[in-house]
């Protein structure tokens, strides 16, 4: 069997946690072809000292300022020489064979990408660990493969989901430095656009680490919002250039409704700038996402009121 190159980009600020788990993950990886390229952004809590452990087990690690993750992983991606490449988070963890069953549903093919599936555990306790079903394990087009994630306005794209090859992401362009808040989402829409299938690898399963304070994805700062805002916005013109039909312009009015949700009442400005986008997309039906007591408020007082009040109240 051919071994291609596995290059697995990794960005990592203030990781000091998790990181170390989340290496032992990628070392203790069955593929035998595997490039570990971390690039510490200027963290302060003490992961330089974890990844100085690391560079003796052939983990390769850079230095840099603190730029942000998308410049860190561009950065570590132009320190890789492999010819598939992984993007992972510096706190999640993947299966024993995960990487060698993306790389053999692949079958050397530079033109496709792989997904896999993945679940979500909270914290240490892997005991949490729950995986979730999807629509999209199946091999499916590119843009079918969209439409079908973000129908109902769920969607998931994180990063180490992928297996790309290099050839496709010269295609599609690397991470957008401007972006930090679902920065994944402009970029993962460039990729899966860029290739010409999404190939689905069964027993390839990500676990996916929620409940992290500090993460980048629960920021909630008006530097955050906007750039929500714009990844929505770019991920939005990508996929109507591809295909401009009822259904992409459907997801689409979904995807800034969403973030519509999200913004009100602090972010007013954001907030109406995205209710412009929907109509012009031609509206979107997909209702206030809440569950337990929020949903009950919700159904009582509307969930504008309901937002308000927890932004007065905290949280119900």
């Amino acid at each position: 069997m051919n071994y291609p190159l596995v290059s697995v980009c990794m960005p990592a600020y203030n990781a000091a946690k998790y990181i170390g788990e989340a290496l032992n993950s990628l070392l203790d990886q069955s593929y035998p072809n595997l490039e570990i390229v971390v690039v510490n952004d200027g963290s302060t809590d003490g992961t330089c000292d974890i990844l100085n452990q690391y560079e003796t087990r052939g983990v390769r690690v850079i230095h840099q300022h603190n730029c942000g993750q998308c410049a860190a992983a561009n950065t570590a991606f132009q320190h890789s020489s492999g010819e598939y490449i992984k993007f992972f988070d510096a706190d999640d963890l993947l299966s024993r064979d995960f990487i060698a069953n993306q790389v053999k549903k692949l079958e050397g093919r530079d033109d496709v990408i792989a997904s896999a599936a993945w679940g979500r555990f909270y914290g240490n306790d892997l005991s949490s660990f729950k995986l979730q079903k999807e629509r999209v394990y199946q091999d499916m087009r590119p843009m079918d493969w969209l439409v079908s994630s973000f129908e109902y306005g769920e969607n998931m794209m994180q990063c180490a989901l992928w297996l790309i090859p290099r050839k496709v992401l010269t295609l599609s362009g690397l991470w957008d430095e401007r972006l930090s808040l679902i920065n994944d989402f402009d970029f993962f829409i460039r990729v899966i656009l860029a290739s010409t299938e999404v190939f689905f690898a069964h027993d390839a399963i990500l676990y996916y680490r929620s409940g992290i304070e500090t993460s980048l994805s629960g920021q909630k700062s008006r530097k955050a919002m906007e750039s929500a805002f714009l990844s929505v916005k770019w991920g939005v013109e990508t996929i109507l250039r591809y295909e401009n039909s009822d259904r992409t312009r459907r997801i689409c009015a979904d995807a800034f409704q969403l973030w519509a949700y999200q913004f009100y009442p602090q972010h007013i400005s954001l907030f109406e700038k995205a209710r412009e986008e929907i109509k012009a997309l031609g509206g979107s039906q997909i209702p206030f996402p809440a569950g337990g007591k929020t949903r009950l408020l919700t159904q009582i007082f509307g969930w504008k009121n309901t937002k308000r009040m927890k932004s007065v109240f905290g949280k119900t």
